[in-house]
């Protein structure tokens, strides 16, 4: 942990950047705990997208999350099927790009000591996560709306409200934390 009196700016945008990479990293790695199912695996980066807006806020969440993209546009293979650049047109890529704005949404909606309410914005990024990626799914497999209800939420719904609930249950003790590290 770094602590600090009263940090510059310098070390608070370090102290930022190090936020934005290490929940980029922490999403890969959340990609790479999967069951692999097809066209959409099951993992645990829903998570950590809720816990980068819940902690990190909506800028440095969404922040995180587009590193975690841009890693895969390089052509690292941190997605969770391991191809890279590739999954950024397969059918998950709706699911991808719904990543940052998911974690925005979650870091402005997220009401602190609330845990209800918190719950709820983890919900709405479960949601936006969702919509953007059924529906790229559904264009993707020229498939009907059921079948990509059946194929990219159904299955998963249930996790994904349990993993909204986990994130929002340590949500505001990172959030202070993160605070404290940077200095507010």
């Amino acid at each position: 942990m770094i602590y600090t009196l009263n940090p510059t700016l310098a070390q608070k945008n370090i102290i930022r950047l190090l936020g934005v990479v290490g929940f980029a990293v922490l999403t890969a790695i959340g990609a790479r705990i999967s069951i692999l199912d097809q066209p959409v695996p099951f993992t645990l980066q829903v998570m950590m997208v809720l816990a980068a807006g819940f902690t990190l806020g909506w800028r440095d969440g969404a922040l995180s999350q587009l590193s975690y993209l841009a890693g895969i546009a390089a052509g690292m293979p941190i997605d969770a099927n391991a191809v890279g650049s590739a999954a950024l047109s397969g059918p998950t890529a709706g699911y991808l790009f719904a990543f940052p704005i998911a974690a925005a949404v979650v870091g402005l909606l997220a009401v602190r000591n609330n845990f209800w309410l918190r719950w709820v914005a983890g919900l709405v990024g479960v949601a936006i996560i969702y919509s953007i990626g059924t529906t790229w799914l559904k264009f993707e497999l020229a498939a009907t709306w059921e079948t990509a209800y059946r194929l990219g939420v159904e299955k998963f719904i249930l996790f994904d409200i349990a993993k909204a609930v986990i994130a929002a249950a340590y949500g505001e003790a990172l959030h202070q934390w993160w605070r404290r590290q940077i200095g507010n």
